[in-house]
This record gives C-alpha cells, structure tokens and sequence, in this order.
C-alpha cells in the first residue's frame, strides 16, 4: 500500500503522508493543507470522516462489533475485572498487581470526603433541577477546594488529582440522587467496596439497616465497566478539547458532563425507557411499532436500535443483557417493561428491514431497564453513565495533556454577510 495519499488542486498535485494505527486504521495527515493549498480547508460536519487525535486507549470496530480498552476485549473485562481495576488500566495503561491496585483504591477512599461547604452549593440547588447540570456544577465547584486540580505538570500531580476525584464523584453522584428524592446526604461507609459504597450512599435510608445483593453490586460494576470508555464521542471530545486550552482536570470533567447531558449522547436510556412505557400505555402490542418504525412517514423512531459507530452488534449489549436477565429473576420483579422489550428485540432480529440496515441493540437499550430494576430514578440514568464514563475521560484528559496536544481550534467556512458600511439610525429602514 502507498504511504501517501494525492490530492489534485487548482492543476497541482498534492501529496500528504498516511498514518497507520496497530489495527491497520488509515488516517490522511493533512496538517499541512492550508499552507499548501493556500488557505483551504476540509469540511466535515459532524466530524465523521475526522481523527482529532491519536489515541492508545480505546479501540472501536464498528464493522465487526469489537471494544478493547488497552487491548483487552470488553467481554472479558466484564466477566473478571472489578471498576477500579478498569479504571487504573484506562488511565495507566495497564492491569495493576495487587500492591497497586491496593495503593489505588487506598488513596481514592482516603479522598471520599467532600468539603461541608460544597454541600451548601448543593443546598442551593431546587429540589427540581437536573440531576445532570447539579453534578455539572458541584464537579466544577470542587476545583476552588482542590486547586491544585489545575496542575499537570508532573507525574505526581495528575496522580493526585486522579485519586481526588475518583474519590470524591461518588459522594457526588449519590448526593445528587439523595437531593432529589428529599433524602439527608450520606457519606456511606468506605470500608466497603468502591461500587458496594456507591450503591450505599444512594440508597441508604435514615434509621435502616442497608443490606447488599450482590447481583445488584455485580451488574452494577458490568455497568460501569461498559460505560468506562468509548473512543472519541461528544463528551470524551470536549473534555480533551476543554483540557487543550490548559483548563484542570475537574473544570475539564465539569464540561464533559453538560456535554453528556445532551439527549443525543447520554439521555438514549431515558428515552428507551420513555418509549416502552409509551408502548405499554398503548396495549403492549410490539408488532404495531415496528411497523411504525419502517414506515418513513410516521414519527415513531425505535430508541434503543442501531448506533453512529457500531454497524454490527454492539457487544456491550449482549452482556447487559444477561446482567439485566440476572437481576430482574434474582429480584423476582416481574416487569413487562421487559417483556415489550424482549419482543422488541425479537422482532427486530428477524425482521428483514433491521437486519439489512444493521439495527441491532445497543448499549442503551437493556441499560436502562437495569437502573429501573435497581430502583434508580429514569433522571439519574445519565448520572450513573458519568459514573461510569470518569475513568475514561480522566485517561483521554491524562494522554492529552502528555502527548502536548496543540489547543483545539477548528476552522470554518464564513457564509455570512459581506462587507457593509455601517448606517446611521436615522439611514435605517
């Protein structure tokens, strides 16, 4: 194969240097096509045919349905990894021993206090707004008691900010969850688990005794561990954008969040679950909307099916699955939620107008039903995906900032107005 790739312009021939990934990706280097072209520019809405950047994390296979997080399948991560052990390798690199994860895990819990005066930023909050743009603001709110958060410029002090908000995100998460439901603020107990804790501090209740299933705690974990990282997406994009302008870890997550938020990123279980109780309202009756689903003139869009980078099954999918079988029969909950969506899927994979469009399952589709069945809010769904998704974003921020990324400054196209002399008031009609 050439390793350059030509373009032709204005009668001249231009030549740009491919670069290759470990898993053969091509990518066109064209770094140098303004000074060659004399000003042009690429345009490409939505950035679906643009590498921002070159990363050792994540590798994503749309075509064949592949997730490997440091070159370790997503399927196994799931079945014999913990989150903390997720996490450490997103951000390091690798898997620890025990002596480092031990040393992880000890100082993140040395840091799972929040300073009393965030808890008033928090009081501040109506009982009515947003779990999301609350986790949002107390996120960034943390950077005044931490400023050190804002250095980078040692080993040490990534370290140190790393374990901070590892620390601190689930006191956070749990604490935005307990705000909304009129609940007093709980610190949890960290002798227990990173997750057994998390699931403590949410649903503690005053003058109970909390009592842990260890199925909950277990595909709460697979949760986690699926949403920990995703390549470049939205969110992970504008954390990596934000962190290129020089901004802190915690103001860099802070953005990452409201990007999240969006109900195109992060709020698609939401809407899986909004559309199957709209199903259920309306007799269960799954065949009627697929139809509606293939009729180009209806409305209805089936959430939950198909997604922008997976053109294959998404192999997350198939694990929540079976987490969500496992929960709901341990807990004997019944849910005929459930049941539409098993149809749904049923349906779907035998019919002949999914299966050519690839639109199959995905992530979002079987996660949702999960937080219902735990007993999690439908408005915190997209919280406990930024819970998830921390580790990741803390690596892509880490590796940013390492490899010295230029600050992120995309062009465009000006299709505006030309020039105009300016008007008096009294010359405006």
């Amino acid at each position: 194969m050439a390793d350059k790739a030509t373009l032709e312009f204005n009668g001249q021939k231009i030549e740009f240097p491919l670069i290759k990934g470990t898993e053969d990706e091509i990518g066109i280097d064209i770094k140098s096509l303004r000074s060659a072209t004399g000003g042009a520019i690429t345009i490409d809405p939505g950035f679906k045919n643009t590498g921002a950047c070159e990363s050792g994390i994540t590798y994503l296979d749309g075509e064949q349905g592949i997730l490997r997080y440091r070159g370790y399948a997503i399927e196994e991560l799931a079945e014999k990894a913990d989150f903390l052990e997720v996490a450490y390798l997103l951000i390091y690199g690798d898997l620890p021993n025990q002596e480092q994860l031990d040393k992880f895990n000890a100082d993140i819990t040395s840091h799972a206090v929040v300073d009393d005066d965030v808890k008033k930023i928090l009081d501040a909050f109506p009982k009515s707004a947003h779990p999301m743009g609350v986790l949002s603001s107390l996120t960034s709110a943390l950077t005044a008691f931490n400023p050190s958060s804002v250095d980078a410029s040692s080993k040490e002090a990534m370290y140190n900010s790393t374990v901070r908000i590892l620390g601190k995100f689930p006191v956070l998460v749990a604490w935005t969850m307990r705000k909304k439901q009129g609940l007093p603020l709980d610190y949890g107990d960290t002798s227990l688990g990173y997750v057994e804790n998390l699931l403590k501090m949410m649903f503690k209740k005053p003058n109970e005794e909390y009592v842990h299933n260890p199925i909950i705690v277990n595909a709460l974990d697979k949760l986690l561990i699926l949403h920990a990282d995703h390549e470049q997406n939205c969110s992970t994009s504008t954390v990596r954008i934000v962190g290129s302008s020089y901004a802190g870890l915690f103001a860099s997550l802070s953005a990452g969040i409201s990007a999240l938020w969006g109900p195109l990123h992060g709020g698609a279980n939401q809407a899986v679950i909004e559309m199957l109780e709209g199903i259920m309202a309306d007799g269960g009756d799954t065949k009627k909307y697929m139809a509606k689903a293939k009729d180009k003139n209806d409305p209805f869009r089936l959430m939950g099916f198909g997604h922008r980078v997976y053109k294959n099954f998404d192999p997350r999918a198939r694990i929540i699955k079976s987490a969500a079988d496992e929960v709901l029969n341990d807990l004997g909950i019944e849910d005929p939620i459930l049941e539409i969506a098993k149809g749904l899927e049923k349906e779907a994979l035998r019919d002949e107008y999914f299966v050519e469009r690839r639109l199959y399952p995905n992530v979002d589709f079987y996660s949702g039903i999960i937080y219902r069945a735990m007993g999690i809010p439908i408005e915190m769904f997209t919280v406990m995906f930024a819970m998830g998704r921390l580790p990741g974003w803390i690596a892509q921020w880490k590796e940013m900032r390492h490899r010295k990324e230029p600050i992120g400054r995309p062009r465009q196209i000006y299709i505006g107005e030309n020039y105009r002399a300016f008007k008096s008031i009294s010359e405006r009609s």
